[in-house]
């Protein structure tokens, strides 16, 4: 993860900001879709969900130029997400979703670089995510 990545990943999350609440209703919308069976870890009720998923992402991509502030608060939530079901394997699914709902949001913004910092990004959180909920061993086993 590279400085200029993080530039593109903040400047473009700035551009999906005034749009989150729609941003977060695809996202989830095409996360169920495609995993169907993470559904049940989710309230029915998605309003209060799809507010904290953008006020983490925002967090997150506010923070990414001091990781360092910002590594306590994503392994904290990874342990959470534990006790919620989640798995390892469900985080490339997540970031996989994740990239599509960027890529409608931004339309022609969205470009090959532009994902390639936002795939190194999530790739570099993710990793220190599954390693803290999970063990070292269950990152080396993706």
């Amino acid at each position: 993860m590279t400085p200029e990545q993080i530039t593109l990943v903040q400047q473009s999350f700035a551009k999906v900001a005034p749009i989150s609440a729609q941003a977060a209703v695809l996202f989830y919308d095409r996360l169920f879709e495609v995993a169907p069976s993470v559904r049940a870890m989710f309230p029915e009720d998605m309003t209060e969900q799809r507010k904290k998923l953008m006020g983490m992402l925002a967090a997150v991509v506010g923070g990414l130029s001091s990781l360092d502030s910002i590594l306590p608060a994503a392994s904290a939530l990874a342990k959470r997400h534990v006790a919620y079901g989640a798995k390892a394997e469900h985080y490339p699914v997540v970031g996989a979703t994740l990239l599509w709902t960027l890529e409608k949001g931004l339309g022609e913004a969205w470009t090959p670089e532009l994902a390639t910092a936002w795939t190194d990004v999530y790739g570099v959180l993710s990793g220190y995510m599954i390693s803290e909920a999970y063990g070292a061993q269950s990152q080396a086993a993706e």
